[in-house]
């Protein structure tokens, strides 16, 4: 009799946990599948090889959006991201010159301090940040100087390359009506064997 009431017991236990296995398995069907939110501020990057330099930049692009940009959602005199959401990020595959100034080769995570004459380029040795809130001038690894000019309405944020040769381009970020540019010097051809 012991054993009869033990095999109903165990019989008892494993039509249970069949019955919640299937339960699960039903939900599992009636759930939601993760759904890719659209982003404000859209992923982009733009890669381009100067001598046999690799340089690439991801950022987000935010849009004016009737804001105004300059000295208001980007305040002056103030650490920005350089971008939307995460910190824009610039990889280097040689070591470079930029603006006369020596770089390593690496990642880094690219900001600027705007102001309205003049604004301070960062290069800073923590390439993955999210926005500027973390961020450390200890970190950084150059730092330039360079003057900001007048330019067509750019809706979204946009870098881009432009003034190429075989071993220098010159990197843009452009917004709004503004652009600001950089000279990127990288590696010549590599020496023949």
């Amino acid at each position: 009799m012991k054993n009869i009431l033990n095999l109903f017991i165990v019989l008892i236990l494993a039509f249970s946990v069949s019955a919640f296995a299937q339960d699960k398995k039903q939900d599992k069907k009636h759930e939601k599948p993760d759904v890719k939110k659209v982003r404000v501020s859209p992923k982009a990057g733009v890669f381009q090889t100067i001598g046999i330099t690799d340089i690439n930049v991801s950022y987000s692009r935010p849009g004016v959006k009737n804001r105004k940009i300059w000295g208001e959602l980007v305040p002056y005199n103030k650490v920005w991201r350089a971008g939307a959401d995460e910190a824009t990020k610039i990889t280097f595959s040689t070591d470079v010159i930029i603006e006369g100034k020596k770089l390593p080769a690496g990642a880094y995570g690219f900001f600027a301090i705007p102001g309205e004459k003049e604004w301070t380029l960062i290069f800073n040795k923590v390439a993955d940040q999210w926005g500027a809130f973390t961020y450390n001038e200890s970190e950084d690894a150059l730092r330039i100087k360079v003057k900001p000019v007048s330019n067509y309405n750019q809706e979204w944020l946009l870098y881009s390359f432009t003034d190429m040769s075989s071993t220098t381009a010159q990197l843009n970020l452009i917004w709004e009506k503004l652009k600001v540019s950089l000279k990127i010097e990288g590696k010549g051809d590599a020496p023949s064997k």
